[in-house]
């Protein structure tokens, strides 16, 4: 995952408006050389709900990207993808994999927060002309950091590979506290907007004829949970979950689904070690430096990446246990 903490900066409409005509004007060239790729490896979790599981590691040269949970949901009137993978050509490799699978029009394209492995490829569907939605914090986070992602995309895989992947808007938002209800035909989507938890833009994608839920990086397993928002926002909007009658959960980072809401234990537990074992040092005058030479480390062998991302958890817990 491309490190998510970089200074924000205003959203102007100027540069909102420029990022959505790119996306009507999508490079001729770059459809050109991606219209035969390959379509990724889907599993269909529950009927008409089909995942591609991403690598445990960080973008590099050799995963070109895929590393998140990505996928879509096939109703009998269209088709709803949620996130799209970490450059535009992993997006056009999952646009052929709903092709592989029907040829109903992609009406929507859902982005469960701001991280580029979850919305570079959003570019590869600019043709299908879907509606682009996300929480209504997205699109200023989508402008703040977007240029910072697409130069370290370039830097981790080289330009070859980045070819054609740009930051595409969304052209819908939603708002916390007003769910959005998508009807693809035969199910409906509910779309919920969370305050601040993993990031300051989370949402997620339940279907209800299945139950299941797509929850983006609210919820890993197997690999080490990223605080780029709050943990304590977190660790609420875990328990609003947990009270949702959801049957199976989609990870952002971790196996295709799994049954809910065990599928957080882990997750939940890690957060109370970093919680509990950081309150003291800070009672007793200690440093962040103390903190993160020895908090979790119990947990090191229960998550990938963890020696990657465990020091700056520990760090923005400090910063804010420091203000309890």
């Amino acid at each position: 995952m491309i490190p998510p903490s970089v200074p924000d900066s205003p959203f102007t409409r100027e540069r909102s408006h420029w990022l959505r005509v790119f996306t009507i004007f999508f490079p001729i060239v770059f459809l050109a050389s991606t219209a035969c790729a390959e379509p990724l490896a889907v599993e269909e979790v529950a009927e008409g709900v089909f995942v591609h599981t991403g690598s445990h590691q960080d973008t590099d040269r050799e995963n070109h990207g895929d590393i998140a949970n990505i996928g879509f949901v096939v109703g009998d009137r269209g088709v709803a993808v949620v996130d799209t993978g970490g450059t535009a050509r992993l997006g056009q490799r999952l646009r052929e994999a709903v092709r592989s699978v029907t040829d109903l029009p992609i009406l929507y394209v859902i982005n469960t927060h701001v991280h580029p492995d979850h919305i570079f490829g959003n570019i590869a569907f600019a043709g299908d002309e879907p509606e682009y939605i996300g929480h209504v914090q997205l699109p200023r986070q989508m402008a703040a950091r977007g240029d910072y992602y697409l130069a370290r995309l370039n830097e981790f895989i080289g330009e070859r590979q980045a070819e054609g992947t740009k930051v595409v808007l969304p052209t819908r938002t939603v708002a916390i506290g007003k769910p959005v209800e998508l009807d693809i035909g035969g199910r409906v989507l509910i779309l919920i907007a969370y305050p601040q938890a993993h990031t300051n833009n989370d949402l997620t994608v339940m279907d209800l004829k299945t139950g299941i839920l797509w929850a983006g990086d609210l919820v890993f397993m197997e690999r080490i949970p990223s605080v780029d928002g709050s943990i304590f926002g977190w660790k609420k909007v875990l328990e609003r979950l947990r009270e949702m009658k959801i049957t199976k959960v989609i990870p952002g980072h971790g196996p295709a689904s799994a049954p809910w809401p065990v599928a957080q234990d882990a997750q939940s537990r890690y957060f109370d070690v970093l919680i509990e074992g950081i309150r003291p040092i800070i009672q007793r005058g200690g440093t962040i430096p103390e903190a993160v030479a020895v908090v979790g480390k119990g947990e090191a062998d229960k998550w990938a990446l963890f020696d990657d991302y465990n020091p700056g958890n520990v760090t923005k817990t400090f910063t804010e246990l420091e203000w309890e």
